[in-house]
């Protein structure tokens, strides 16, 4: 009886680790299927086949343009070559090397995979990905761009579509760079895999928790003449602005309002608020995690404190972060979800892709204080902007100019970083300004 009850035992035990395991390979299944079925490695030969990956489907512009597609089983792109590099970043490249081009993000929905068909399915070898990216506005930011090293973002407050998504230093995919320098690295998307110091952009933040904390703080005055003492060390500002308030520093971006104001706030709000507001942590766009932010909690009362407030100090932000942020300024607070498929996934859809990150008041006096009444270099636009001239320890200042426009059929939020520059007055605005004009009127 005892050796009946042990074998009983024994059987029931391979049971159940034999299911047990099988219900690990489902987990596994569901998680990395479309990894498995769209991979490029030999033990798949639905998509590698003698030796040579298969191209699957095609990539679209928000127009119908096609960027990507198959010929003879060989992937081909746009007949433009301007179009290629303005696109690559969002496309992606023959060797893989960019992480974030629908080629890499998509490759299951290029393959038509699904869990019952596997790749190719019924629907035939591959499907068709419609970026909402418009590569007319994408050559246009790329050739405003230059020759220097940046990025240019462009979205739909109201939608979160991106439609414009360029990073320089770029390169045709159909003749790639061999053994780029670290420094160009053309690979990298600095739209999304890149964190600068933001400098005076930083002022909005800032602007943002005081509004927030202070009742009286349009009644706040602060007097700049050029320079004030923080303990042993001396906050410097970029001119000599006077007696003024909130409204007047922002506009003259016055380093010493927003150094003092930092003071008053004191390092745990700040820190809040910039995590809130999502620039010092991750943005998510189809699932690709953009670079970390960061906000240091500096000693109350510092200098380090009071350069943290004005944008400087150790904070880095993210372009794309940056651009839900400015975003959610133009939406009456809500930040919308950035996307650059049009058919972005299900997950997305079911799980709260706008989420409130501003007080619907605070946002409106934001964009208030925001407003660009001088728009002789920007015809025809109704502006909401920011400058910053972010100094680096690298070489000269990054150039930024955000905000956003408020033009009927044209909710559009701009990011403009210029990596070692200059002013965002002198070199990023008229860059976002050509973008902008082509967007609509073209």
């Amino acid at each position: 009886m005892n050796k009946i009850r042990t074998r009983s035992y024994s059987v029931l035990l391979l049971v159940a680790i034999a299911l047990l395991g099988m219900l690990f390979l489902v987990i596994r299944f569901f998680i990395y299927g479309a990894e498995w079925a769209t991979t490029r490695e030999r033990f798949n030969e639905t998509v590698f086949r003698n030796g040579k990956f298969i191209a699957t489907g095609t990539i679209t512009d928000r127009n119908g343009l096609i960027l990507a597609d198959v010929t003879d089983g060989l992937r081909t792109y746009a007949e433009s070559a301007d179009v290629r590099r303005a696109t690559v970043h969002s496309v992606g490249d023959l060797q893989y090397n960019i992480s974030t081009g629908a080629l890499t993000v998509f490759a299951s929905e290029l393959s038509s995979y699904n869990l019952l068909t596997g790749s190719f399915g019924i629907t035939g070898p591959g499907s068709e990905v419609n970026l909402t990216i418009d590569s007319r506005l994408n050559v246009v930011a790329l050739n405003a761009l230059g020759n220097h090293r940046g990025a240019v973002i462009v979205s739909n407050y109201k939608t979160g579509e991106i439609l414009c998504m360029v990073s320089s230093p770029t390169f045709d995919p159909t003749n790639p760079p061999t053994n780029p320098s670290d420094e160009e690295a053309p690979f990298y998307n600095r739209a999304i895999q890149s964190a600068y110091p933001p400098g005076s952009i930083f002022k909005l933040v800032t602007a943002a928790a005081a509004i927030d904390t202070f009742d009286n703080v349009y009644d706040l005055v602060f007097n700049c003449t050029r320079e004030v003492q923080i303990g042993n060390d001396m906050l410097i500002c970029n001119g000599t602005h006077g007696t003024l308030g909130i409204e007047r520093g922002l506009e003259v971006s016055c380093n010493i309002v927003f150094g003092e104001l930092a003071i008053a706030l004191g390092p745990e709000i700040l820190a809040r608020y910039s995590e809130r507001f999502g620039l010092s942590t991750r943005t998510n766009i189809n699932g690709i995690p953009t670079a970390r932010g960061n906000f240091e909690e500096s000693t109350p009362g510092s200098i380090f404190l009071a350069w943290s407030g004005i944008g400087q100090h150790k904070n880095q932000v993210n372009p794309a972060s940056m651009l839900r942020f400015v975003g959610a300024i133009a939406n009456d607070g809500y930040a919308v979800e950035l996307y650059f498929n049009q058919r972005f996934s299900l997950s997305s859809r079911i799980s709260s892709n706008t989420v409130r990150i501003i007080n619907k008041a605070t946002a409106i006096s934001l964009g208030e204080l925001m407003e660009v009444r001088n728009l002789q270099n920007f015809p025809g636009l109704e502006l909401h902007a920011k400058t910053g001239t972010a100094q680096d320890n690298a070489g000269a200042p990054h150039a930024w100019f955000v905000g956003y426009i408020t033009n009927e059929d044209y909710p559009l939020a701009f990011v403009v970083v210029v990596e070692n520059s200059g002013s965002g007055r002198d070199i990023a605005s008229p860059i976002a300004n050509r973008v902008l004009q082509e967007a609509i009127t073209g």
